[in-house]
């Protein structure tokens, strides 16, 4: 079923489509319709031991969003760097199979159509354990990584 607004009462004022609806626009930002961009491996970066491109959040954004989106792209029996973050983090997994270890501990493989949950403060590896590039979508929150305290003192993340 298609995403529809909801069907307010007469007289009662329409929402803005946006979570943001309080915060003030950008000014110089574009509008709406030239935000649009496509996942494309050409537009990644290397990070982590493989490409990522950054999805959210997007350049000229009006407000930075409470959560962070990329695309990565793994190549066939391939690996990412292992990665630890307090933030937590779930692949939608795009295009072909593979693996993620936990804390050194093997999970059960994926494929695509599956979602994978990455629990904060958990060292996690990404295997490619097939013979085509693996492709996934990984949102994590929060956007920042919140500040570690040790011994009474406090450390930016």
């Amino acid at each position: 079923m298609p995403f529809t607004s909801p069907i307010l009462p007469p007289g009662e004022p329409a929402l803005a489509p946006t979570p943001y609806r309080g915060l003030t626009p950008n000014p110089g930002a574009a509008p709406m319709a030239d935000r649009r961009f496509r996942i494309d491996r050409s537009a990644a970066t290397e990070e982590f031991g493989l490409a990522c491109q950054r999805l959210i959040p997007w350049p000229g954004g009006d407000a930075e969003p409470p959560v962070g989106a990329m695309a990565c792209f793994l190549q066939p029996g391939g690996e990412s760097d292992p990665d630890c973050h307090n933030q937590d983090e779930v692949m939608i997994i795009l295009s072909g199979t593979g693996s993620v270890t936990l804390d050194g501990e093997p999970e059960p493989p994926f494929r695509a159509g599956d979602i994978v949950v990455l629990p904060r403060n958990r060292e996690h590896v990404v295997h490619n354990t097939g013979d085509a590039e693996l492709s996934w979508v990984s949102l994590y929150w929060p956007l920042r990584e919140p500040a570690v305290r040790t011994d009474n003192e406090e450390v930016a993340a």
